[in-house]
């Protein structure tokens, strides 16, 4: 049923418009992750029939994701900064509440080589060096309104960077733009197209065709990890999942206005506990099939 896409995409986008858990989560739990890769994958690299099949599909998913999308950016750019540890406690949230539904779906292949267990620590070690060692925290987040060959390329390989952790269902890729400095600049520079702001469309561009070349790129890469390497995949994953939230933490030092790092005394547990329910309502959506 078309309202099922337009719902499972709509989730996708909420989830990829923020920092925590990436649409690639989302998808993984409502249960459609590996069609979503495969129909990706059979949409650059199918037969006609593939396809055909992807493409209808993907633009049913689209389309719920494409208004998931400006519904966020509308209201985001503005809620994140003033709000940011309420926001940041319901994306750590969505990332506590969504490992075990992870880990439960995928006991299986975690039980089959539980030495893969190392590539947890590989996972939390890469998401946390990247946030400690960025040089856009600590208030130097990055100002686009005056694009360079630099800067212009910093953004094309951030959109790349971003898309590849969308499709992972593990960190999100808005939490590495948030990383990265550019989480805001991005947001802004979309809700200004949507004004019909042509100033922010070099940043778009950019942005959008580093996104592209990401897709093209990281697609067949996750299919074969998840056939071939599935268990040592998962874990990574979950690693990275587990070090995006000090990402999160972090996440207030990146604003244009910098902000302190959360701590417990910033921490809203009414937030974190929505974000909870969320992800368990999303567990519910699962049982929904298509008719």
């Amino acid at each position: 049923m078309y309202i099922v896409q337009f719902i499972r995409g709509f989730c996708m986008a909420l989830a990829d418009s923020v920092p925590g858990v990436s649409g690639g989560t989302v998808a993984f739990l409502l249960g459609f992750y590996d069609q979503f890769i495969g129909s990706l994958d059979d949409l650059m690299r199918g037969d006609r029939k593939k396809k055909k099949e992807a493409l209808v599909f993907l633009v049913k998913l689209g389309v719920g994701w494409l208004c998931g999308m400006v519904l966020a950016v509308l209201a985001l750019s503005s809620v994140f900064e003033a709000h940011i540890y309420a926001i940041s406690s319901l994306f750590i949230g969505f990332i506590i509440f969504a490992i075990p539904v992870v880990a439960k779906e995928e006991k299986e292949a975690l039980s089959e080589k539980k030495w893969a267990v190392i590539f947890t620590v590989i996972g939390i070690a890469i998401v946390c060096a990247i946030t400690y060692f960025n040089p856009s925290s600590g208030g130097n987040s990055m100002n686009l309104e005056h694009l360079n060959l630099r800067l212009g390329i910093y953004v094309f390989l951030a959109g790349m960077v971003a898309i590849s952790a969308m499709a992972l269902p593990g960190i999100s890729g808005s939490t590495l733009l948030l990383i990265f400095g550019l989480y805001l600049p991005i947001i802004t520079a979309i809700k200004d197209m949507l004004h019909l702001d042509l100033g922010a469309f070099p940043t778009v561009f950019l942005f959008g065709c580093g996104v592209l070349v990401g897709i093209f790129i990281v697609v067949k890469l996750i299919r074969k990890a998840l056939e071939h390497c599935r268990p040592q995949t998962i874990y990574l994953i979950i690693g990275m999942m587990l070090g995006s939230v000090y990402a999160v933490v972090k996440g207030p030092e990146t604003l244009d206005a910098p902000q302190a790092a959360m701590t417990i005394g910033t921490f809203n547990w009414l937030f974190f506990l929505f974000g909870g329910i969320v992800i368990l309502g999303m567990q519910l959506l699962k049982g929904v099939r298509d008719l």
